[in-house]
């Protein structure tokens, strides 16, 4: 049986199912999920995370973090946590570049939030001897200061659209036309904190951000640390953003369920609503260029030439021109109110 008659028989059993409802099963169904039967990442996947891109990206997070734990006076027992790991390339690179950070590797441990048994195998073999743990949720990570990473995270966590018609605010749901899956409107909603907009506006919400942000935020309030989330995204919902990608290209989410991946835009604004910490807002290039990017790239492309030399420079422009990942890419670093403004938010 394919996901799609999954989902076709739970709709024609029990009605239609809301969007938020529809990505879980696409995404995370326990034997049929986008993320529990293939890897998305790379060139031969569905797409390409800015780890895949280059080095540099996880060099600078992976220092920024170090020097922020400096700054907080180098705690002993931190959690170095990571949700959505990919295939672990991010946080091989972090462990890598801060290997010669004195007294960091010894105090932290690496902590995982992975709900994909293919993905934890792939993780497990890139971070081999450094003893990774894993874990389902935020909430189960060991209690410490937490230095965390998210890297196009949010985007695919499960979100519920609302549009507006002269009556009020109606959820589009999922459901069956003739067979075919596709979106219709619900009744009118009553769901707080809706803005009044023009009729025919669509509104996106993401039921899952919220308490992950603010678990993160008590965990750092309590115990110290700083928090990096990089996303595609905004200050704010953007209307619909919902999208399907296969291939390294836009495709149906409704024709395939399961075999693309599905994501929104991230609003950042509600995620810093979620927390009770300081918080900076820039773009991906402004943060990296803050990070010493151009420095970095020039000193690695002295020992290349040729092709490496040309992909080297292309990664770079890619990661940080604001008319690819550069401003499309948003960062969000959440720390103590207390604590000196992490690297490369000033």
């Amino acid at each position: 049986m394919t996901l799609a008659e999954v989902i076709a028989g739970r709709i024609a059993a029990g009605g239609p199912i809301t969007l938020a409802d529809y990505m879980a099963e696409c995404l995370l169904h326990p034997t049929l999920g986008y993320y529990t039967t293939r890897d998305p990442f790379g060139v031969g996947g569905d797409f390409i995370t800015a780890p895949e891109i280059s080095q540099m990206f996880g060099e600078l997070l992976g220092l920024a973090l170090a020097q922020s734990w400096l700054d907080q006076g180098a705690p002993a027992g931190i959690v170095l946590a990571e949700l959505g790991p990919g295939r672990g390339t991010l946080m091989a690179d972090v462990l890598r570049a801060t290997r010669g950070v004195p007294g960091f590797h010894g105090a932290l441990r690496v902590c995982l939030v992975e709900a994909s048994p293919r993905l934890r195998a792939r993780q497990g073999h890139a971070l081999a001897g450094f003893a990774p743990e894993w874990f389902d949720t935020v909430q189960d990570l060991p209690e410490g200061p937490l230095f965390l990473l998210a890297n196009e995270f949010f985007d695919a966590l499960p979100i519920r659209q609302f549009q507006r018609d002269g009556a009020g605010w109606r959820e589009r749901m999922v459901g069956l036309t003739g067979g075919t899956l596709g979106f219709g409107l619900g009744s009118v909603a009553v769901v707080p904190g809706l803005p009044q907009m023009e009729p025919g506006a669509i509104f996106e919400v993401c039921p899952g951000a919220a308490g992950i942000v603010a678990e993160v935020s008590r965990r750092i309030a309590d115990h110290g640390g700083v928090a990096v989330i990089v996303d595609y995204g905004e200050w704010g919902s953007q209307g619909d953003t919902f999208q399907a990608l296969k291939s390294n290209a836009f495709a149906d989410p409704f024709v395939e369920p399961g075999q693309v991946d599905l994501t929104a835009h991230v609003d950042f604004a509600a995620l810093a609503a979620a927390s009770t910490l300081a918080h900076a807002y820039l773009t991906q290039g402004q943060f990296l260029g803050r990070l010493g990017i151009a420095q970095r790239s020039a000193r690695l492309a002295e020992r290349l030439t040729g092709e490496r030399l040309q992909s080297h420079l292309a990664a770079t422009r890619r990661l940080t021109d604001a008319a690819e990942m550069g401003s499309l890419f948003k960062v969000l670093v959440l720390y103590p109110v207390t604590c000196p403004q992490p690297p490369g938010t000033v």
